[in-house]
């Protein structure tokens, strides 16, 4: 393709895509047409099922400006092909005046702002996206986003609203006055109607979609050609199939419609009111609302309808619905930079960054709070589909395709089923040919043998393991809405957890606080709550530091903050909306102690205390907060004691965060020492401080104050210690997943040294283990990017480099023994902020930190997004466990992501449990190990069955036979049908071992199984077919012939006079035939229970009570029908009479071919091949075992099969974590030594090469 007309739209995102541009093309049409014609409409199913081939043929390539249809390509690993047709936008009907003045109310269609400024941030106009002549703009809609042609960067670009290139400045100076009638209703023109649109597709359209899949006209092909062959019943059967199939899978697709529409449906119409420029306020629909428009947020709250930025008031919402938090969370106004103390003019709005101050769309407003004479107010940024909930329903209505190689085998399997028909296709038709059949019978019978090989129950067979597993999982609380997941968890070899509510308790418990005084650490103090401290400023600031509100009466908000505040149990009293409406200014929140508290008169002289002559009304008021930010790692609030002239302020965050803002000189010299030894033992340390604000700040000023300058020289006043218990369970399954072979990492918003304690308590890191904290600084004062590598665990233990040198570097041997595996336990442990510089400078270490990565801490929700794609890279089956709390993107990512959050927000992720418990990811794992096995099963006998069958048919083909419509049938429904759907039953094995099943079909153990079995059955069905030829009374059958006459058997022939003059059109009857059609039969059944297999991934398939009556009744039917005939059974299956002796000789070739089958598969595969394969496995993934193995075991392995298992490895690495594995082995840089410094190169910096400098 022509390189100036490729462009790529939505460059750097995850929706990236190529597109190219094409015009109709009359001449190709025409051609196509005729095509189309010509192929019986078969050409027109073909272009329907491949956008890229339908563009091409009708299509001749044009310039982007000028196209009538797009065609995209997806840059991802898919490259998958979408088109679109070009349609025009009309401006010339809109009221607007001229062309000039709809110039300056046009976003920018690049980094879009809508501002009525022309030179400042809105220097692109309308004529970016349209011909001035015209008034026309030209776009395309694709997965519900629009893209409009911009004439300035000549691509197709989106309307983006207010949440990108917009200042914090412009939000209050330009859009805070509301849009004029006429500006307002020009923008709906372009963005639309603000709705998340989920159009629950009519039935007939579901069904016209659903029956042109592929298979089902292949279906539809096979019961034409069956039908023309008479064989009715036959296609009989596969039309009902079909049809239960068809309506089975309407019924759960539009299910899913109907559920996704209502979950989106709750705001998609409700009355909101805007303010418009001349301060006037109108009741409009939700769904006129646009980007730019200031909408009142009611009293009594409401459900967002939109993504708007708070410009006045507060707001206590409920975000559950996105973030999977239930706890409430305050929003307050944006900060306005023009009339702060200290401003940030140039900062721009970002919703993520302010989200604080962002109200999403689809959260419910629960309270506002607000100034009298001012409502609260805020900006539309964002609507319809671009609103963060909008985003979430798009990810769930156009997912990426899942990946797994056990689909792309599939594929290939099918394939060499396709191929397999070709050979017995040209076979078919040259055989036909020699024995000189009539041209209409050659083309029948050579078709048929396609739709033969090919089986028509395939789909069905292979998403049945799939159900059962799914009713399995519910049953045990996991539900799942991607039930194709299931199948990749039961490779999952990598496990992240989430810290808080995962594997700790949710809540955590005041263990006590630590007050500093003259910067000196008093000793620990359990009880808060006592008359001593109730007027401190420590007090103060537990009591006023948090953002608990009165819903309905009850205190509700951050569950820490809820801890704290209850410890020092005082009472928080807010103020009702008459008592605002009396004054001219919002009431403040007030928190007292109880009056119990309070001492009856007061000690003089006690500056500490800080105690007031008001003993009876002692009352904090809050006057103004500055909200928890996870990027600050702090909050801070603005109070005043009641009668107290100076305000004060009060800050508490991270510690290391806390003491930075902080006078030096009240932080304690031993402050890093006490934080550590509490971190260390796995308690979560909170800091306080404190400071008089000047007299001059007034009430308003610190209304419009930014939190720079209210969040410095701080006095510092101590730590709170919070207790974060383990769950119970915790231990108990790390172990089992460690004994699996199954990695455990830990991401957590949490701090370092308190995640790497949890990590030691809960098994995840042993305490023979080494920890390796990787500290990454970026690039500062010409400085290039370095990590400093320290060991944890010996930073308090030695007091000299040379000591921790000796003690604490990992011993290793470059020798190939197992032993030295066992030496090299080390772990690395990182914060956030070190992640992404390493992501960013050190390219290159990010594999080698991934194989030994156990604690990431302090991590952002898009850094644990990251961290599970920097897994996957490495070749690890990840799967993620999380609370749903900020966890969304990674659950999404994972391969398998399980939510212990009920909430709606689970709806982000593939699986959600319903006991709060990390007890569901061994069972998920065991279900997932048990449904991949179930699938291989269920193929591996597709597969056989196809082959058993087509190679019956073909040996009838070289006598001009076939098998008869009841043959058909008996063998398709009665059972193939009944075993398939019996044989997927058998649960999964109770507990996970050390092996994992393989991931695809392709592999060695799979193809030997599936290629021995297929030479078993050919073989005894041609020694059956070719020994029945040799038979004494055996002659070329025709309705005379009896040969059970010969043996006495008078029975049958009397019972078939009748129909001894009935001419066979189809020479199905004859003894080739009956032979053929016994021996198959049994075959079936045969590989059926070789193919069952049981531990140690399912329980054993004689606890499959289906399955095992349902073989023992057809075992028993068809040795019934076959040793004894009963007439009726004999004329519909269409077979012919055989002396008993040959009835016991096929017997014994029966018994024979089950005898090999079951020896091969179970014993000789089990036992030889198997074993080799995981043995290796074990070998590549023993690193990461936790298991010790026993000392003679391992002299034994390194003796005998251990260089040669290296050997295999190094030839053929599984996995690029094993490759890598075996690298490091040899590496004598690694893992770092303690106290050395990696420094990224400067000149290369952009391939992420580093050295390692060693401080001296």
């Amino acid at each position: 393709m022509d390189k100036e007309e490729r462009k790529i739209i939505n460059q750097g995102q995850e929706d990236e895509m190529e597109i190219y541009g094409y015009n109709l093309s009359r001449w190709k049409l025409a051609i196509v047409s005729l095509g189309v014609i010509c192929t019986g409409g078969f050409l027109l199913l073909l272009l329907y099922w491949m956008p890229e081939w339908r563009v091409k043929a009708t299509c001749v390539r044009a310039a982007m400006k000028d196209c009538d249809v797009v065609l995209l390509r997806t840059t991802d690993e898919f490259k998958m092909w979408f088109c679109a047709k070009i349609r025009v936008l009309s401006l010339e009907t809109h009221p607007v005046s001229s062309p000039k003045s709809m110039s300056n109310k046009l976003s920018n269609g690049h980094a879009v702002c809508l501002t009525e400024n022309p030179t400042g941030e809105n220097r692109h106009g309308i004529s970016k996206y349209s011909q001035a002549e015209s008034q026309q703009i030209r776009y395309f809609t694709h997965h519900s986003v629009k893209y409009f042609w911009n004439d300035t960067i000549h691509n197709f670009d989106f309307l983006k609203g207010l949440d990108e290139g917009v200042s914090c400045t412009s939000i209050y100076e330009k859009h805070s006055a509301g849009l004029t009638k006429g500006m307002h209703a020009y923008r709906k023109l372009l963005y639309g109607v603000n709705e998340i649109a989920v159009k629950v597709p009519s039935v007939f359209k579901l069904l016209i979609k659903e029956v042109l899949n592929p298979f089902y006209i292949f279906q539809l092909f096979s019961v034409i050609l069956w039908s023309t062959d008479e064989y009715y019943y036959y296609a009989l059967a596969i039309v009902v199939m079909s049809i239960v199939s068809i309506v089975s899978s309407l019924y759960s697709i539009r299910k899913q419609y109907v559920m996704l529409h209502d979950m989106v449906a709750t705001h998609s119409t409700v009355r909101v009111s805007v303010c418009r420029v001349n301060e006037e306020i109108e009741e409009i629909f939700s769904t006129d609302l646009v980007p730019g428009d200031v909408m009142v947020i009611p009293l009594n709250g409401t459900i967002m309808p939109c993504d708007a930025v708070l410009i006045n008031g507060t707001c206590i919402v409920n975000e559950s619905m996105l973030t999977g938090e239930s706890v409430p969370v305050t929003k307050t106004n944006l900060p306005n930079p023009s009339v702060d103390v200290k401003g940030i003019g140039d900062e721009l709005y970002n919703p993520e960054t302010h989200k604080r101050h962002t109200l999403f769309c689809g959260t419910t407003v629960i309270q506002t709070r607000f100034y009298t004479g001012e409502l609260v107010k805020a900006i539309v940024v964002r609507t319809g589909f671009s609103t963060s909930k909008g985003q979430l329903v798009r990810s769930i209505l156009y997912p990426k395709p899942t990946d797994f190689k056990l689909y792309r085998d599939a594929y290939l399997f099918l394939l060499c089923l396709v191929a397999v028909a070709g050979i017995g296709f040209i076979y078919t038709i040259i055989n036909s040919i020699l024995n000189e059949v009539q041209v209409g019978v050659i083309i029948i019978e050579s078709l048929d043998i396609i739709t033969i090989t090919v089986p028509p129950a395939l789909p069905a067979a292979m998403t049945a393991g799939i159900v059962y597993a799914q009713r399995r999982l519910k049953k045990i609380g996991i539900f799942c809405i991607s039930p194709q997941r299931i199948n990749i968890c039961g490779q999952l070899n990598l496990v992240c957890f989430d810290k808080t509510g995962t594997l700790t308790e949710d809540g955590l418990d005041l263990w006590g606080i630590q007050r500093v005084e003259n910067a000196r650490f008093l000793s620990p103090e359990e009880n808060v709550c006592n008359e001593m401290l109730v007027k401190s400023q420590f007090v103060a600031c537990l009591a006023t530091c948090h953002s608990l509100t009165k819903i309905e009466g009850v205190l509700s908000g951050d569950p820490l903050d809820l801890k704290m505040f209850e410890a020092i149990g005082w009472i928080l009293e807010e103020a009702t909306e008459e008592e605002t409406a009396l004054h001219n200014r919002i009431m403040p929140t007030v928190v007292r102690p109880p009056k119990q508290l309070l001492p009856e008169s007061t000690p003089a002289g006690n500056q500490e205390m800080e105690l007031f002559e008001l003993p009876a009304i002692y009352e904090i008021g809050i006057v103004r907060q500055f909200p928890f930010s996870s990027a600050l790692q702090r909050m801070s609030v603005v109070a005043r004691v009641l009668g107290d002239k100076k305000m004060d302020a009060y800050m508490k965050g991270a510690p290391e965060v806390i003491a930075s803002l902080c006078k030096p000189e009240t932080v304690p010299v031993d402050f890093q020492n006490v934080l550590e030894d509490f971190t260390k033992q796995g308690f979560r340390v909170i800091a306080l401080a404190h400071r008089k604000l000047e007299s001059k700040l007034t009430w308003h000023k610190v209304q419009n104050i930014s939190r720079d300058a209210i969040e410095n020289n701080m006095d510092f006043m101590g730590l709170i210690i919070m207790q974060n218990k383990l769950k119970q369970e915790t231990p108990a399954v790390l172990e089992d997943l460690h004994k699996a072979n199954i990695r455990t990492v830990m991401v957590t918003g949490d701090n370092m040294l308190t995640a790497v304690s949890v990590a030691r308590d809960c098994g995840m890191i042993l305490p023979q283990d080494k920890v390796i904290i990787a500290e990454a600084l970026p690039p500062k004062d010409g400085k290039v990017a370095k990590i400093n590598w320290h060991y944890a665990d010996s930073l308090t233990q030695c007091s000299h480099p040379s000591a921790i040198a000796s003690e604490a570097t990992p011993v290793k041997l470059v020798h190939d023994s197992l032993e030295d595996l066992q030496m090299t336990r080390y772990h690395f442990a990182m914060n956030g902020k070190s992640f992404s510089v390493i992501l960013e400078h050190f390219q290159d270490l990010v594999p080698k930190l991934m194989l030994h990565g156990t604690v990431f801490a302090r991590m952002a929700p898009d850094q644990k997004t990251q961290l599970i794609e920097a897994l996957q890279n490495v070749d690890y089956f990840v799967g993620m466990c999380g609370d749903g709390a900020n966890d969304c993107g990674a659950l999404k990512r994972a391969h398998g992501g399980i939510s212990l959050s009920e909430l709606e927000a689970s709806v982000a992720s593939p699986f959600t449990s319903k006991t709060p418990s990390i007890s569901c990811v061994p069972n998920l794992i065991r279900e997932g190990r048990a449904a991949l096995i179930t699938s291989f099963c269920v193929f591996k006998f597709m597969a056989l069955y196809s082959i058993i069958q087509y190679f019956s048919v073909t040996l009838l083909y070289s006598i001009l036979s076939n098998l008869g419509d009841f043959q058909f049938l008996f063998i398709d429904l009665a059972i193939i049908l009944v075993v398939v759907f019996t044989m997927s039953l058998n649960p999964a094995w109770k507990e996970l071992v050390a092996q994992r099943p393989p991931s695809g079909l392709i592999s060695g153990a799979l193809l030997f199984s599936v290629l021995s079995q297929i030479i078993i059955c050919i073989g005894f069905q041609s020694l059956g077919f070719f020994w029945v030829k040799q038979q004494p009374w055996y002659e070329v059958w025709h309705p005379k012939s009896d040969a059970c006459n010969a043996t006495g058997s008078l029975l049958w022939n009397s019972s078939h006079l009748d129909n001894e003059t009935e001419l066979d059109e189809h020479n199905i009857q004859n003894y080739e035939n009956t032979t053929v059609f016994f021996i198959s039969s049994f075959q079936y059944l045969i590989v059926a229970i070789a193919f069952s297999k049981g531990k140690p991934f399912r329980q054993p398939c004689y606890k499959n009570y289906f399955f095992v009556f349902s073989v023992i009744f057809l075992y028993v039917f068809i040795l019934f029908i076959m040793l004894y005939p009963v007439a009726s059974v004999d004329q519909v299956l269409q077979i012919v009479c055989v002396p008993y002796q040959w009835r016991v000789t096929m017997l014994i070739i029966v018994l024979v071919n089950a005898f090999v089958s079951i020896t091969v598969e179970n014993f000789f595969l089990d036992m030889v091949l198997w074993k080799v394969v995981f043995n290796r496995d074990k070998q590549g993934e023993y690193r990461f075992s936790t298991t010790q193995p026993p000392q003679e075991s391992v002299d034994r392995w390194r003796k005998c099969c251990l260089p040669w298992a290296l050997s295999c490895g190094k030839k053929i690495p599984k996995a690029k974590y094993m490759y890598l594995a075996q690298e490091l082995l040899v590496d004598p840089e690694w893992p770092p030594k303690p106290q050395t410094t990696t420094e990224a190169k400067g000149l290369v910096k952009e391939n992420g090469s580093c050295q390692i400098i060693t401080i001296t």
